[in-house]
């Protein structure tokens, strides 16, 4: 089991920055990739950046050099930083953990975390 927790977030003004946190804890050891979800009101959550063995990669071209990830495996942490933020930023961003379970892989959610971003 892997549990994840949320940190950061919040409100912020156009132009500002943020920076979403994500401790694991538990079975840390069986992680293989981490990374964040975004979720719009009434959409379905959506990928945005991944780090694992092979490096970190952010998905969303709207990011692009405004966003980045960071992966601390000796903390067992995930960050995002958001700068440049834009009001279409707004969304619950989840990070997430895929760790070996028997024979595949499960999916750990954090419990999310709301960003909204003022024009």
């Amino acid at each position: 089991q892997v549990q994840l927790v949320e940190f950061g977030g919040g409100l912020a003004q156009a132009g500002g920055s943020l920076r979403l946190s994500c401790a694991a804890s538990g079975s840390t050891f069986r992680i293989n990739s981490v990374g964040w979800y975004r979720q719009f009101p009434g959409k379905q959550r959506e990928s945005v950046a991944v780090s694992n063995s092979g490096g970190s990669l952010n998905y969303e071209d709207s990011g692009k050099g405004r966003f980045t990830i960071t992966r601390d495996t000796a903390k067992n942490t995930v960050s995002r930083q958001m700068n440049s933020l834009k009001p279409e930023d707004t969304a619950v961003y989840y990070c997430y953990a895929q760790a070996l379970s028997g024979w595949g892989y499960r999916t750990y959610w954090g419990q999310g975390t709301q960003v909204t971003v003022s024009s």
